[in-house]
């Protein structure tokens, strides 16, 4: 009998998983390679999707492989050839598609930032995004994404690259313009505290769009309503002002309190409040509840520090370029998890077991053996009978 029970009658091969990113790739990528190049775009995609998958650098990718393209030749296309505007264009294309066909007509999203900490020069931090102190820097790779969520199962809809001047605002305003294109209703707005201020609250308000986040302790009124009674629902109001005009934003604020029972060495009445305007939330146990839903971004941030490549170029078009490719991973990875892998049946498709590290690990195996990566080194005597069995 088996090992395994049979689940399918046919198989995805890894060389197939390879095949099958390169094209979607190919698809949407416009390299404009010479008519007498030597190289398809093939295969510097092919070595983009390697080096993402093994975690390693092109440069050492191509210097340990036999077929792949000269790392020099490859690095070129990648920074000459793209720009951030098409980068973010060509990026969102590729992370929604196919997605948009599995995804149910009614979605939670979820918007957040991502600082990757800068540790170079303090003289060569033109261009990054500046913010409080962080794992021992204020200069930042950041960038800020799209996800929805469906079931425990996060797909990334858009990702834009940060710098000084960018603020939070206008980030939520790029991207609730972006929902408002896409063929999805939209249950709920899940948004960090970073989020936090008059003007997203506005624009939440225009959109028309439910939304769940924290709040900040801001001012004398809600540190005093953080501080005492129990779970409980407050209206609350924030003033905002831009170029000389100021306006207020009202909105309902709930407070749920629990006790901390000794969890991370504290004791006493925890208070969360929570920003939140959505008819399925009722008390603040609903708002503390809903918002935990959230908190699934950060197996997606950790999914993709496995999934990306490693550069130390500062060049922000190959690095926002690196971070689609690591989160178009995981998106098809789920993707054809539940197309290709599930079994249909009644009541809901069979999901068989099928790690993102099994993938990644499929996929760079595939990799080596289409550049034909260095499997031996060559040795100035022959081995010896340890080397054996």
């Amino acid at each position: 009998m088996s090992k395994h029970q049979k689940q399918a009658d046919d198989e995805i091969h890894e060389d197939q998983l390879l095949n099958f990113l390169v094209n979607s790739l190919d698809e949407e990528v416009v390299l404009g390679l010479g008519n007498n190049a030597e190289i398809d775009p093939e295969d510097i995609l092919e070595v983009l999707v390697g080096a993402c998958a093994d975690g390693t650098s092109i440069s050492e990718l191509c210097e340990t492989s036999e077929n792949s393209p000269h790392e020099n030749t490859v690095l070129y296309h990648l920074r000459e050839k793209f720009d951030l505007a098409s980068v973010e264009q060509v990026g969102n294309a590729l992370l929604q598609k196919d997605v948009l066909e599995i995804l149910p007509k009614q979605v939670e999203v979820c918007a957040d930032l991502h600082l990757r900490p800068y540790y170079g020069n303090e003289d060569e931090t033109a261009g990054l995004y500046h913010s409080e102190a962080k794992r021992g820097t204020t200069a930042f790779h950041a960038y800020a994404t799209l996800y929805a969520r469906v079931k425990n199962k996060r797909y990334t809809l858009a990702v834009r690259r940060l710098v000084d001047g960018d603020t939070t605002s206008s980030v939520l305003a790029e991207f609730l313009g972006l929902l408002d294109g896409l063929d999805l209703s939209v249950k709920a707005v899940y948004l960090d505290r970073e989020f936090y201020d008059s003007k997203c609250l506005t624009l939440l308000h225009a959109h028309n769009y439910a939304y769940v986040m924290p709040i900040v302790r801001w001012g004398k009124t809600i540190k005093q309503e953080l501080s005492e009674g129990w779970s409980r629902v407050i209206q609350h109001e924030l003033t905002g002002k831009l170029d000389g005009h100021s306006w207020t934003v009202e909105f309902p604020v709930y407070i749920d309190c629990t006790y901390q029972k000794g969890r991370y060495n504290e004791h006493g009445v925890a208070r969360h409040g929570y920003a939140a305007d959505a008819p399925f939330i009722e008390t603040p146990r609903d708002a503390r509840y809903h918002y935990a839903k959230r908190f699934g971004i950060e197996a997606s941030y950790r999914l993709s520090e496995q999934s990306i490549a490693t550069t130390t170029t500062q060049n922000p078009v190959v690095r926002l370029l690196y971070v689609v490719v690591s989160l178009l991973l995981q998106n098809v990875w789920r993707y054809l998890h539940w197309e290709y892998v599930a079994t249909p049946r009644r009541g809901g498709r069979r999901l068989w077991s099928w790690s993102f590290e099994e993938f990644i690990n499929m996929l760079c195996r595939a990799a080596w053996t289409a550049l034909a990566v260095r499997r031996a080194v060559p040795a100035n005597r022959p081995p010896d009978d340890r080397f054996h069995r």
